[in-house]
């Protein structure tokens, strides 16, 4: 008997590629043959994705410009053909798309061969792709209970699973909360900052340098910053006499974030559930451009349980920031109480119940 495929259509960033690869790999553990279909940008974000195959399809964003949507358009249908000839070549058993606009020439193609579709949305609105495709699903998967923009017609297909998360991340939460006696030494992360978040160079370092010396000199900080504010930042974090490690990007993101006491983020979907998987209080500051504000409304898996902080670009200032660390810090006992908040929010099964979903569909 031949194994069955899934074609795992994703794309555009890390944030719909990381879930997926995290489904693939429980799927190929249940024995099923597992190719992955995107575009060429989505290709950045697939090495070690895996995936028996993986192939690029055309695909393209459609804008409010008419001079760049005819050819957008002629682009798609392209991308849309090549996925009815592979299908009909080699019909798989179910498509799975995890949004971005990479993956929706392969679930158009499933649904012009009657092919099952399962789609996941990591966020809690659902995204363009997503949203054009949920009546055609069989299963609309989400990483939230919120769900906004789902089409009523879809309602009774939604199933909350949680977002697919990496096994670094999956090691953490078999760790305990790190014990900060008074006056111990702590952890404070920073991630988010290398993909364009400015202002958290900005803001954050200035912040911990108004904090009391006393509180300063036993913070540990490891700051993620865009390459281009590297120098400055860590300028200002010597000037305060603060232990600082500032990098463009960490590597060993399982082992900082085990060691956290508390983290400063983005409110993306990904990191958001990250933190809940490994069980980590956070000050959250959504992207302010997110299409539909989707990252306020990802924060509400934290804030909701009173795990994290919550604070608009606007509000974000070091005075302001400042204060809620010095309330932060100074309470070890408090932070771990918003830890296992965070960390009763998690469901971190989220792979293996949406494999048995997948499967419950192709039965």
């Amino acid at each position: 008997m031949s194994k069955k495929i899934v074609v795992i259509a994703a794309g555009g960033t890390g944030g719909h590629l990381f879930p997926a690869a995290a489904f693939a790999e429980e799927m190929f553990r249940r024995g099923w043959r597992v190719f992955l279909m995107t575009d060429a940008r989505g290709r950045r974000y697939a090495e070690g994705f895996p995936a028996e195959r993986v192939e690029d399809v055309a695909a393209a964003s459609i804008s409010g410009n008419p001079f760049k949507t005819i050819p957008a358009l002629f682009k798609i249908m392209r991308g849309i053909d090549a996925a009815k000839k592979r299908f009909s070549e080699q019909r798989p058993a179910l498509v799975a798309g995890f949004g971005g606009y990479p993956s929706f020439p392969a679930l158009m193609a499933a649904r012009a061969h009657k092919i099952p579709i399962l789609i996941h949305e990591q966020n809690a609105v659902l995204g363009r792709v997503n949203r054009a495709m949920a009546t055609s699903a069989a299963v609309v998967a989400c990483g939230f209970e919120r769900l906004d923009r789902l089409p009523a017609k879809a309602a009774a297909h939604k199933h909350v699973v949680g977002n697919p998360v990496r096994l670094p991340i999956l090691a953490v939460r078999e760790r305990p909360y790190p014990e900060a006696p008074a006056g111990a030494r702590m952890n404070l992360l920073i991630i988010g900052g290398s993909q364009g978040a400015r202002v958290f160079g900005e803001v954050i370092p200035e912040a911990i340098a108004m904090l009391p010396q006393a509180l300063r000199g036993r913070l540990d900080v490891a700051h993620q910053v865009r390459e281009e504010q590297v120098a400055a930042v860590r300028k200002v974090y010597q000037k305060a006499k603060v232990n600082a490690e500032v990098a463009p990007f960490f590597t060993d993101m399982g082992q900082r974030l085990g060691a956290a006491h508390l983290v400063i983020s983005r409110a993306g979907a990904s990191s958001v559930t990250e933190l809940q998987v490994a069980g980590r209080p956070a000050i959250l500051v959504p992207f302010a451009a997110a299409a539909d504000d989707h990252q306020t409304a990802n924060a509400e898996g934290l804030t909701a349980v009173g795990a994290a902080d919550l604070f608009t670009e606007d509000e974000f200032a070091p005075g302001v920031l400042a204060a809620t660390l010095e309330r932060r810090l100074s309470d070890p006992h408090a932070l771990a109480v918003r830890a296992a908040a965070a960390r009763a929010a998690a469901k971190p099964e989220a792979a293996k119940t949406l494999a048995d979903l997948a499967e419950g569909v192709c039965e």
